[in-house]
């Protein structure tokens, strides 16, 4: 993991006592509430529906478990509510699609105490909101994938410390979103971002980045698309300032629902992408103005020195394990995956449990998760894009003791890419922006599918939900994407599908497609019900969902849920 350079801490807890000065000001009435809106969305600090909500970055996914603990710490002690309608709520943190996480129920007059137990351990909540370069993300499985061409990792963090606080992008029209992928499969979604990189090595051996630029998803759904072929590594900063800069000159701060990148680049085409190309040379020429930004390998070399293998991490000769107990080797089909170093495994610890909501995660999960982190991972877990966490450095001779211990503490659910293990946002159970909720949906799916025989025989399936258009639960992106919309004050949902978030199961970054009109409330578990069983009577052998969705057309399966709303309004 990147570890904080003196200068690095004296950052952040300097941040921190800032904005304790400009909380302390709030509270006494000198600072205005518009003044300090603008002040506390940058630290990551939101209205929520009931009360404020903080989002903390987790650069590109790494977690120590120090760090976990303290999340523990500040849920225990800092996320719960002690008096009035809600008291007793909170205790937890959910953890999102954008490897961040969040906590719902701090209230605002603590929030300096606890961005400075988040500096205590090399964590912030900088640039988590606002109109400006938010939390790095990539593959969660970066440094230690088989199908690794390049680790991202000292990518990601020299990308994450060039933007914090960059001046010039402090105010862009919109928030402004980059995912970095360094694997042959992409399991980053870049395609579903502002900027999209993907590294590669040329033919000569020498590393580079293939880029991305115009995706997104919210009301107007568009991947991203190719703008360089071939960035060199050391160039990289240059180019994505000519593009955030293009933007940051022509996007459109008209209409908020216009402000994305995005926007842009469908509607000048060739014209961005020239502006952009014609930036990239004209700072690469400036001798005053660019070449501070060229990345020295001596830079890259000191990032990189922090993303080494942990000591006591040497190839081993792969065991032989006894997969007699059913249970323990359907978890090392679902829930284990294959390592770059021989002899390890990478682990999904599961977060989705019946009764939790996706991402949830409490106090006490959070410590039970460093533990075992601690015991079986040198100290080391990821957060993934799927609102799991992964243990990255596992002795595969270690995996017996593992599961053992994983389905005593509740992580050992074999569901990993099923279609219970779904992505969901918190929706309007918390978000003000939120048309319906989310969670109660999910639950209601959690539910109905839990036989892990039928689940195994359905094969992977991306479920997402979303409780509004701003996509927070990746709704277009999944295989079966669902849209919670308002009517009259009442909850409806869309239901999408044939999405797919950038990996080779899912064909690509796709938008999924609407099958006609909104459901009910009490009609869209019936109706994803009646989806999953046409696929079980159209499928061919073997065939994955989304490759049934894709060969059979939508029709057959807005057939059989159309249905449902139909014998809903019979009943």
């Amino acid at each position: 993991m990147y570890q904080y350079t003196d200068f690095d801490r004296r950052f952040v807890h300097a941040r921190a006592a800032q904005y304790r000065d400009q909380l302390e000001r709030h509270l006494a009435g000198t600072l205005g509430t518009d003044e300090f809106r603008a002040l506390r969305l940058q630290n990551g600090w939101y209205i929520q529906r009931h009360a404020p909500m903080l989002r903390v970055a987790v650069p590109y996914g790494e977690l120590s478990t120090r760090q976990l603990r303290q999340l523990a710490r500040i849920a225990r002690d800092y996320d719960v509510v002690q008096d009035g309608p809600f008291k007793g709520q909170g205790g937890y943190g959910h953890f999102t699609t954008r490897q961040n996480l969040q906590y719902n129920w701090i209230p605002l007059d603590r929030s300096a105490e606890v961005m400075e137990l988040l500096a205590e351990v090399d964590m912030h909540g900088i640039q988590t909101s606002g109109n400006c370069i938010r939390n790095i993300t990539s593959d969660a499985f970066v440094g230690i994938a088989p199908d690794e061409i390049v680790d991202a990792r000292p990518y990601c963090e020299i990308l994450r410390q060039w933007s914090t606080l960059h001046p010039e992008f402090a105010h862009l029209p919109r928030k402004f979103k980059i995912a970095v992928s360094g694997a042959a499969e992409d399991r980053a979604a870049i395609g579903w971002h502002d900027i999209g990189l993907q590294l590669k090595k040329n033919a000569a051996g020498e590393v580079g980045f293939q880029v991305f630029v115009g995706g997104g998803m919210g009301r107007t759904p568009i991947p991203g698309v190719e703008i360089n072929a071939f960035v060199p590594w050391q160039q990289i900063l240059v180019y994505i300032e000519a593009i955030v800069r293009c933007y940051n000159l022509a996007g459109r701060r008209d209409n908020l629902y216009k402000a994305r990148i995005k926007i842009l680049v469908k509607a000048e085409g060739q014209k961005f992408f020239d502006a952009v190309n014609a930036e990239f040379a004209r700072i690469l020429a400036d001798d005053t103005g660019g070449h501070e930004h060229i990345i020295p390998q001596a830079e890259l070399d000191r990032v990189a020195a922090c993303f080494v293998d942990p000591v006591a991490v040497v190839p081993t000769a792969e065991p032989t394990l006894d997969t007699s107990d059913p249970a323990f080797a359907r978890w090392l089909q679902r829930n284990v995956h294959g390592h770059r170093v021989a002899g390890y495994r990478a682990v999904t610890l599961s977060l989705k449990r019946v009764g939790i909501p996706p991402g949830d995660t409490s106090a006490d999960v959070m410590d039970t998760a460093a533990a075992l982190a601690d015991q079986f991972s040198h100290g080391e877990l990821r957060v993934t894009h799927r609102q799991n966490l992964v243990l990255s450095w596992v002795k595969a001779a270690d995996l017996p003791e593992l599961f053992q211990a994983a389905r005593a503490a509740g992580f050992a659910t074999p569901n990993a890419g099923l279609l219970t293990d779904q992505i969901a946002c918190p929706g309007g159970d918390y978000c003000a922006l939120a048309n319906a909720r989310s969670l109660p949906l999910a639950a209601e799916i959690a539910e109905r599918y839990q036989d892990q025989d039928e689940l195994e025989d359905l094969g992977e399936i991306d479920l997402h939900i979303s409780g509004c258009i701003n996509s927070c639960g990746h709704h277009h992106s999944g295989h079966i994407g669902i849209l919670g919309v308002d009517k009259d004050g009442t909850e409806w949902y869309q239901l999408t599908l044939g999405g797919g978030d950038g990996t080779q199961l899912a064909g690509g970054t796709v938008a999924g497609k609407v099958i006609g009109p909104s459901f009910a409330a009490d009609e869209i578990a019936d109706a994803i019900d009646a989806v999953i069983d046409t696929f079980k009577r159209e499928r061919l052998a073997g065939e994955h969902f989304i490759d049934a969705v894709k060969r059979l057309g939508l029709d057959p399966f807005k057939t059989a849920a159309n249905a449902v709303r139909v014998s809903t309004a019979k009943a």
